[in-house]
């Protein structure tokens, strides 16, 4: 059980709750800090003093003062009216993230809310509804706008309570109005008070969802990259001296000093590292730790700011001391934005680099003796294809992520009749990283792949070859579920199973349980 308080959420407490399930409450002390910023909108409302978001428009439309008794078809209309998203639905494992995100945003305190919203967002989560988000429409300012009202159409109704209106959601593996599946849970949903529509609805908090899952993701992809490295290395008979550590430590790149020394923890024991009398290996072997040691360091930038902004109070306006409403810009998802840009181009490298070790395993002038293609024997080159085409795929997803890697952070359009004339476009960043990751992880599984076939062919020419203890574990996880061939074969789904052992962790469990045990 997580315990949410609005300030020490963890990226890896959003990957479980998303992923895996895991239940959450709320704390007493979030409770008591929701009560009373609820007070103070009560007290705003009885002063009748205009405050934006409590009793007047939204946007554009913020100098028009709504009466009291207009204020549940105020947030009514906000909630209907914005949810205009596009595009195919988001993951369960992201909407989860969101709801979790936004629950323990309004956890906080500052946004004027009753417990009652946040205590339906958990009971939504702990009983498995998500809602149906449209991935595309959000600018990520005033926040993600569109996802976000698409998720309170779920939860809040009015008084009529029509079920066209309610919009759809996933329960229990089906698809129902929102109405039909918070019925079909348990779940009463809530009419909408004072301030409780752009509570919802404002902040970027679907961007900071898929930057969570991409930052837990992007950590296990980097590991994961560390160990078919060592692996390409040892099948290409490479030089462990490029990464002595006095070599990096006179660089003084932490990230790039951890590489290094993974990187011989990964082959110690190898005798097929330095069994030539090569002087140097080429760039994408002996220059890999100044390539994917800075990627470490950018993650461990990234995954502070998301970690910050999952914490962070993010809509508008907040609520203060003796009920003082401030507005301000907290929904701005720049923050976000920025992060998954860079994110995302420092995995285009990952996969950028990975390829060209792919290449150069099945280039039989580069490979060392290897057969060209790594067809099972080199009488076997024609006849047989090899590992041709997936280094075609490689490619192809390379040059796709960097694409996909142009910046998004940096366009911008302005909306609300240039009320609102600077956006952050962090939706469309967190999504494109997102889809780089996907493309990074298909890539590592083809090197595995392929770095085993080479491995598998190296053992067989070289009696009594010895690999390292953790390019050992590696190599022995993946042959257990794909054994291998020797002549050409539907490699497709074999390599989309090694994909699913580096999503699923298989891999690297397998690599740290062999390092405990040494």
């Amino acid at each position: 059980m997580i315990l949410i308080d609005g300030k020490s959420l963890s990226l890896q407490e959003i990957r479980r709750v998303a992923t895996e399930g895991e239940k959450i409450s709320l704390s007493r002390e979030a409770t008591d800090k929701i009560h009373q910023s609820r007070e103070w909108v009560e007290d705003i409302i009885n002063r009748g003093k205009p405050v934006y978001g409590i009793n007047t428009g939204f946007g554009i439309f913020a100098d028009r003062q709504i009466s009291s008794h207009e204020t549940r078809l105020l947030n009514r209309n906000m909630i209907l009216s914005h949810s205009v998203g596009t595009g195919d639905p988001l993951p369960s494992e992201v909407v989860r993230a969101a709801i979790l995100i936004r629950a323990n945003t309004l956890a906080k305190g500052f946004s004027g809310v009753r417990p009652l919203l946040v205590e339906t967002l958990l009971e939504m989560l702990n009983r498995g509804i998500h809602p149906v988000i449209p991935s595309q429409g959000s600018l990520g300012s005033s926040g993600d706008l569109a996802p976000l009202s698409h998720l309170a159409l779920v939860l809040s109704t009015d008084e009529e309570d029509l079920d066209e209106l309610s919009g759809f959601a996933q329960y229990r593996g089906k698809q129902m109005s929102g109405k039909e599946a918070m019925n079909k849970a348990g779940i009463p949903r809530i009419i909408l008070e004072a301030k409780e529509g752009i509570a919802l609805n404002n902040g970027a908090t679907f961007s900071a969802a898929i930057a969570a899952l991409a930052c837990c993701d992007a950590e296990n992809l980097l590991s994961v990259a560390e160990i078919s490295l060592s692996m390409s290395l040892e099948a290409l008979l490479g030089i462990s001296s490029a990464f002595d550590p006095r070599i990096h430590e006179s660089r003084q790149h932490p990230g790039q000093i951890a590489v290094a020394e993974r990187i011989l923890e990964l082959t110690r024991g190898s005798t097929l590292l330095d069994s030539t009398n090569k002087i140097q290996d080429a760039y994408s072997l002996r220059c890999s730790p100044q390539v994917q040691g800075p990627v470490q360091e950018i993650l461990t930038f990234a995954s502070g700011v998301i970690n910050r902004e999952i914490n962070a109070a993010t809509d508008n306006p907040l609520l203060f001391d003796e009920g003082e409403a401030i507005s301000g810009g907290n929904f701005h998802g720049e923050p976000v934005g920025l992060v998954m840009d860079y994110l995302g181009i420092a995995l285009t490298e990952i996969a950028g680099i990975a390829e060209r070790r792919v290449f150069r395993l099945t280039d039989g002038r580069l490979n060392e003796n290897l057969p060209s293609m790594l067809v099972d024997q080199h009488q076997d080159a024609g006849l047989n294809s090899g590992m041709m085409m997936p280094q075609y795929t490689a490619a192809s997803l390379v040059l796709e992520n960097r694409s996909l890697a142009t910046p998004d952070s940096t366009n911008s359009l302005p909306t609300s009749a240039a009320q609102e004339d600077h956006n952050a476009n962090s939706m469309t960043a967190a999504r494109h990283t997102r889809q780089i990751i996907n493309n990074t992880a298909h890539v590592l599984a083809i090197e595995l792949y392929t770095a085993a076939r080479a491995l598998d062919i190296r053992i067989r020419e070289i009696p009594h070859t010895k690999l390292g203890i953790g390019t050992n574990a590696a190599f022995q996880c993946i042959r257990a579920s794909v054994p291998y061939q020797a002549g050409d074969a539907l490699w497709g789904p074999e390599i989309d199973t090694v994909k699913r052992l580096i999503i699923t962790r298989e891999i690297t469990s397998a690599v740290n349980k062999a390092d405990k045990n040494q």
